[in-house]
């Protein structure tokens, strides 16, 4: 059956025709499906993917209204066995950028599960490839991707294929003389099982959504272990023979030194996934007992462009943040430990203040996130090239925002509050348990209470904990003595919700699947300026606070639990109370 696209009515912006259906369909309003498209565009990701992304429309549901349009049947791919699928039917390269997987093959029809059947492009590249009419069924998006990526990444043919011309690290980063003097070394770089397997697991991270990988060897092992919605899973066990080509070949395409293997190195390397998408890795080596561990952050440039509501900020911290990132000058300061989302944070206020008519500094150690229209600088201890240095070189350029990636001293800490308080926004972060500890830091770093009263505008303590997944998680019963005890206020246990427990299904991670930001947004009244002034402590600050209606974290945590967002447990591994 081919697809027809039964929509024709027009619209501000030319929506595709799954945007349409859904309009049509009722399931999704004209605005929201316009704004969905346009950051699709600015993001140069597929109108689908950032439908399914936002939450706006669940791949269940997406997949049920496209069948009703357009007529196709719905199928459940977790009934299907991939190692009956037709190979060779279809180019992979086509599955992988229309995700799409062919079912079978009717006469001279192809059987095809797509979960976008207005998609007319991809129709008509399957007729071109493969000389054959199309009939589509649909399915859900996220399963489909799943098992597209399965297909893409085990098969042996795949396998041979990860180094050809559509996945390759970018060798214009490779600096050609720093291998000329060690034969051994050059061969390492060359050696194709070696590339192969570090394809593949770059492959497999990027697939799996994970925000890390990390090369560990051991005496007489080597794993492989991926950090998945904050959980360390252990993914492969290669030969303990490879440690020293694979750590070679890293450190040449992220351009260390591979002669130095006893001291730390960090690095950085592009891949190019296709012809639009390059991702960014920051790469750091560790020498250890028994060789030189290496951990390879995945930079997602994407992420700090989602939008404020992606991160999970509550109305009212929502309205305390945007207030305070549009005053003219202050500073605001994000706290938490390492891997708790500040930088995303932090590069999704400068993204909302990033316009031509704003000029925007940012000094870090190193920058993780490229954006567009901001003044990027790489903090360069050797060089002489400081936060402070960088500083003070920033209020000489005329600026308007400053972003300082984190104040670690006294001096940095000085001209930072000097810049907030003649006239410019700035932002940082700071390594402190919560809000009202980020003041006493601060003073214990030998700041006066003047200067802190008089610059600190705001401050959010964040954390990130993992999300349930909305396909299995399923209702649990507490005691209530257990939900007084986890910090629940005798009034909102009244029964009017359900706390859920993670199951674990096809779709998700032991039943979570991403993470969702849990954070105190605590603006600086006029009281708190008045105890910061008298020296007062973190616990005056935090009753001050209290008083003011800002959540702790642990009270943040726990609203979350009560939206069904995340488990009790998760809540209490990730805040202290």
């Amino acid at each position: 059956m081919a697809a027809v696209d039964p929509f024709t009515e027009a619209s501000a912006v030319a929506l595709p025709g799954l945007g349409r259906a859904l309009v049509s369909a009722g399931k999704l309003g004209q605005k929201a499906a316009e704004e969905i498209y346009r950051k699709a565009q600015a993001n140069r990701t597929s109108f689908i993917a950032e439908l399914t992304g936002s939450g706006a429309v669940s791949a269940a549901d997406l997949a049920h209204t496209m069948g009703t349009a357009f007529g196709a049947p719905v199928l459940d791919l977790d009934a299907i066995d991939t190692t009956r699928l037709p190979k060779g039917l279809l180019d992979r390269k086509i599955c992988a950028d229309f995700r799409i997987v062919v079912l079978s093959k009717r006469n001279n029809r192809l059987i095809v599960a797509t979960a976008d059947p207005s998609d007319q492009s991809a129709a008509e590249k399957i007729k071109f490839a493969t000389q054959m009419g199309v009939d589509w069924i649909i399915a859900e998006y996220d399963k489909l991707t799943k098992m597209v990526e399965s297909l893409g990444t085990s098969a042996t043919e795949a396998m041979d294929s990860i180094i050809g011309d559509d996945f390759e690290f970018d060798e214009s980063t490779i600096d050609s003389t720093i291998a000329e003097d060690d034969g051994a070394a050059t061969s390492d770089v060359d050696d194709a099982p070696v590339v192969k397997f570090l394809h593949k697991m770059l492959l497999d991270a990027i697939g799996m959504r994970a925000s890390d990988l990390h090369f560990e060897p051991y005496e007489h092992t080597y794993r492989v272990r991926f950090r998945i919605d904050g959980e360390l899973r252990e993914i492969a066990s290669p030969p303990v023979a490879i440690k020293d080509k694979l750590a070679s070949r890293i450190k040449v395409i992220s351009r260390m030194d591979i002669s130095e293997k006893r001291i730390p190195q960090d690095g950085r390397m592009k891949l190019k996934v296709s012809a639009e998408r390059v991702i960014d890795f920051r790469v750091s080596t560790l020498p250890t007992l028994f060789g030189e561990k290496i951990v390879i952050r995945i930079l997602d440039p994407s992420s700090a462009r989602l939008g404020i509501e992606a991160l999970g900020y509550e109305p009212e911290e929502k309205a305390r943040l945007m207030e305070a990132i549009g005053r003219p000058y202050g500073m605001i300061l994000v706290t938490g430990p390492t891997g708790s989302g500040k930088t995303v944070s932090l590069y999704t206020c400068l993204n909302l203040l990033n316009k031509p008519g704003v000029n925007i500094s940012t000094a870090e150690d190193p920058s993780e996130i490229g954006m567009p229209g901001v003044n990027q600088v790489n903090v360069n201890e050797k060089a002489g090239l400081t936060f402070a240095a960088a500083l003070k070189s920033f209020l000489r350029q005329d600026p308007d925002v400053i972003m300082v990636g984190e104040i670690r001293d006294l001096e940095t800490a000085d001209i930072a509050i000097k810049a907030a308080q003649t006239g410019h926004m700035v932002m940082s972060t700071l390594h402190t348990n919560d809000a009202p500890a980020t003041l006493t830091r601060m003073r214990n770093m030998g700041i006066a209470p003047f200067n802190i009263a008089s610059s600190v505008i705001l401050i959010t303590a964040q954390r990130l904990a993992r999300r349930l997944c909305g396909q299995c998680k399923k209702p649990i019963d507490i005691p209530y003595e257990t939900l007084i005890d986890a910090g629940f206020k005798e009034e909102q246990v009244d029964g009017s919700w359900t706390p859920y427990q993670p199951v674990g299904c096809s779709a998700c991670n032991n039943g979570y699947k991403g993470r969702v930001g849990i954070y105190q947004v605590m603006p600086i009244s006029e009281d708190m300026q008045r105890i910061i002034l008298a020296d007062g402590s973190a616990l005056e600050i935090a009753e001050q606070a209290r008083k003011e209606g800002v959540r702790s974290l642990r009270e943040s945590g726990l609203h979350k639990v009560r939206q069904g967002m995340t488990s009790l447990e998760e809540v209490l591994a990730v805040t202290n109370e």
